[in-house]
């Protein structure tokens, strides 16, 4: 881009780039809009302003990363989930609007439940800590624990804490799943690796995002498998377990969960799109 570039010229340069989608020429927009601290409206409304050369370089700049697939939240930093801003980076998964699903059905749980400050909640492989931040901003008193493998989310997870206010009452803690807790857990929520391996190959989404936060080994159940097992041994009864799956893994899922507690009540829910999403299990 010269010197001279408008508003309108730069927008171009993303029909240039191929992001001539109606999605990808919006994520141009943004970027554009954040770089500039405008409105999208604005932004639409005044075509022929003129750029800063260095305005127009990591603008340039930017495009062609998302051109190459990179997500916007990376470009951005920042990623809205559950109502609520989240700051994201290459160390976590972008917050997906599906996982919401698993905070209402966690909330629903925990309202039928005691008050708040007597249960003992676990958000497990929290990555961005999306899940236990909405769940704590939205029930005040409440208390999560939120497990992590991967030292580079959970710095991520405490700044969102830390940004909302919560982080008095969420404790991270670095384990695999839930290997470190004690047993007595009233609710576990889990958004674990569920691709699987194989799959991850033909995915963009595997260039750019972490592979441990994506990969569910060969069939895309490992992770599920070892939580399940794991969680055998921490439930307190009348307890509940959320876990978020794959759409294709519906009737495996509810397999795997039948099997490691087969006095249980089992149930698979769908996301908005009517795809299997989130399993629960009730514990007697």
């Amino acid at each position: 881009m010269s010197e001279s570039t408008t508003i309108a010229a730069a927008l171009a340069l993303g029909r240039a780039a191929h992001l001539d989608s109606q999605t990808t020429s919006l994520a141009a927009q943004v970027l554009l809009a954040r770089q500039l601290g405008v409105t999208r409206a604005w932004l639409l409304a005044h075509p022929e302003t003129a750029l800063a050369a260095s305005a127009a370089r990591e603008y340039t700049e930017q495009v062609a990363r998302l051109a190459a697939g990179e997500p916007l939240a990376y470009l951005t930093g920042e990623q809205e989930f559950y109502g609520l801003p989240f700051t994201v980076s290459p160390q976590v998964l972008v917050p997906r609007p599906e996982t919401e699903l698993l905070v209402d059905e966690a909330r629903a749980v925990l309202a039928l439940r005691t008050p708040p400050e007597r249960l003992r909640v676990a958000d497990v492989g929290t990555g961005s800590g999306c899940i236990a931040v909405a769940l704590a901003v939205n029930i005040p008193r409440l208390s999560v624990v939120a497990t992590e493998i991967a030292p580079g989310a959970l710095r991520v997870a405490q700044v969102n804490a830390q940004r909302h206010g919560v982080a008095q009452r969420i404790r991270l803690v670095r384990t695999d799943l839930i290997a470190a807790l004690a047993r007595g857990l009233d609710l576990v929520c889990a958004n674990l690796p569920y691709i699987p391996t194989q799959a991850l190959a033909d995915l963009a989404v595997a260039q750019h995002e972490p592979l441990q936060a994506l990969d569910g080994g060969p069939d895309g159940l490992d992770l599920t498998r070892r939580m399940l097992a794991q969680a055998q041994l921490r439930m307190n009864p009348g307890g509940a377990l959320l876990l978020e799956i794959e759409e294709g893994h519906g009737r495996a899922a509810l397999g795997l969960a039948r099997r490691a507690f087969p006095r249980a009540a089992h149930s698979i829910h769908q996301d908005l799109a009517g795809r299997d999403r989130l399993l629960r299990i009730d514990l007697p």
